[in-house]
């Protein structure tokens, strides 16, 4: 495996992006794996090296780059800690415009890597970043074939880049894994999500027993079976429809 970090230039900047991908055999379609909110960790790089093993060129950027952070480090559980406060302030800082302009910039890097398809796309968003992950889907849809967003937030808003009017908007298939129970995702957003994807190339999967962050190993939260099972349904939906011609 080849892994490097990058600094890409965007319109505001810089953003350090990781990225891994396989030695030979490429080019390689290009996974971008949006960060959820504790930033950029060792536990993200290791989600994207598995990724990037099954024949994928895996794009892990900062997204606070703006607020000239990187890394957050270990989280008290306290709600009310003032660690916990800067990483919502961090989140709050970012919206979906942001985002998409991030994410020409990755695009327009990786047209330059021998060692990228950028016509063939897959992207996969952790909470606060799966409505980045479908909005890619909805912004580029003549290169995401597939996006995943696994219990992400703000799913179903009024704004007309809501994650649960997408399916009108690209013909990537779409595949929304959510917690059982999940206080930023409560039922009746998943609700509005099933009906929003009604009829659609999608997926709304529920998954029994699990909480927010269920997929992350480093979590008190981390199911270990719901975790293999998201593992299972992302590899498969990025083999259906991240197919080189």
């Amino acid at each position: 495996m080849i892994e490097q970090q990058i600094a890409i230039p965007t319109r505001d900047g810089h953003t350090a992006t990781f990225i891994v991908h396989p030695e030979r055999g490429g080019p390689f379609p290009v996974i971008l794996f949006y960060m959820d909110a504790p930033a950029i960790r060792e536990e993200l790089r290791d989600m994207a090296r598995r990724l990037a093993t099954s024949g994928y060129y895996v794009m892990l950027p900062n997204l606070y780059y703006r607020s000239g952070v990187m890394e957050l480090g270990a989280l008290p559980a306290d709600p009310n800690a003032p660690e916990r406060k800067r990483m919502f302030q961090l989140m709050a800082s970012l919206d979906i415009p942001m985002i998409m302009d991030d994410t020409r910039a990755l695009l327009t890097y990786a047209e330059g890597q021998e060692a990228a398809n950028t016509k063939i796309v897959g992207t996969v968003g952790y909470c606060m970043s799966g409505r980045y992950a479908v909005n890619a889907a909805t912004h580029f849809p003549d290169r995401v074939k597939a996006a995943a967003s696994v219990y992400g937030t703000q799913l179903a808003t009024d704004q007309d880049d809501s994650p649960h009017l997408a399916a009108s908007k690209t013909k990537a298939e779409l595949y929304f894994a959510c917690a059982e129970t999940d206080i930023y995702a409560p039922t009746e957003i998943i609700e509005k999500v099933k009906q929003g994807m009604s009829g659609a190339k999608a997926e709304v999967e529920i998954y029994p027993g699990t909480h927010h962050g269920f997929a992350f190993p480093k979590r008190p939260v981390y199911d270990r079976d719901a975790a293999e099972r998201h593992w299972e349904r992302l590899l498969a939906l990025y083999r259906r429809n991240l197919v080189q011609q």
